[in-house]
């Protein structure tokens, strides 16, 4: 009873954090939108939250007193990310009159795609703060039983981006004109310029 209470628990902290519109959210719900590689983004965003998950459950506190310098370098080198990634945004928002649906619209080179997901998660400190510090928080509350805790929350993170990378297909009709790609690139933007503020100012 007590493993399935562990299991499920991290289950249910594990998406409940995920949940909130971030930076690699938006990016996932992008590229489904665009049914562009979507089977390798939601796998290197899921895959990239269970070992962070799994690291957290284990020993990322005692590592953190040793490095102290690993938080601010974290920060500042992910909000620097955001602002670049969010005027990018924001540019194809001003000048982009493209639908996300076009028939023959030529694909982005894997390698920048793939380089672009990794950034968003490995960059971006409020992930180390919801996977590592506060998962691998709460888990020390099941002693014996922290990797089955890790397992529940690492789950609800397969589950939740599978369901948004590929349930994104299902709202290509309202983003197929122009001015609605506009909008979601617009608001792409103004999330991750919101984070990195937020980076900036420490909160």
């Amino acid at each position: 009873m007590l493993t399935l209470v562990a299991y499920t628990t991290g289950f249910t902290i594990g998406l409940s954090l995920i949940l909130a519109i971030g930076a690699q959210n938006a990016f996932v719900l992008r590229q489904g939108l665009r049914n562009e590689y979507v089977l390798l983004v939601v796998l290197v965003c899921a895959l990239s939250d269970a070992a962070l998950i799994f690291f957290g459950a284990s020993s990322f506190r005692q590592i953190l007193v040793q490095v102290p310098w690993i938080d601010p370098v974290m920060r500042y080198g992910g909000a620097a990310f955001l602002i670049w990634y969010g005027a990018k945004s924001l540019y194809s928002a001003a000048r982009s009159n493209a639908s996300i649906v076009v028939a023959n619209e030529p694909r982005m080179p894997v390698r920048y795609v793939l380089a672009t997901c990794l950034a968003l998660t490995w960059l971006n400190p409020h992930v180390y703060l919801d996977t590592v510090v506060l998962i691998g928080t709460i888990s020390t509350r099941f002693p014996g039983q922290e990797i089955l805790f890790a397992s529940g929350a690492a789950t609800a993170s397969l589950v939740f981006f599978f369901s948004l990378g590929f349930g994104a297909r299902y709202l290509r009709p309202v983003f197929a004109t122009p001015k609605a790609w506009r909008i979601l690139e617009a608001v792409i933007a103004i999330v991750m310029w919101f984070i990195a503020l937020k980076l900036i100012l420490g909160m």
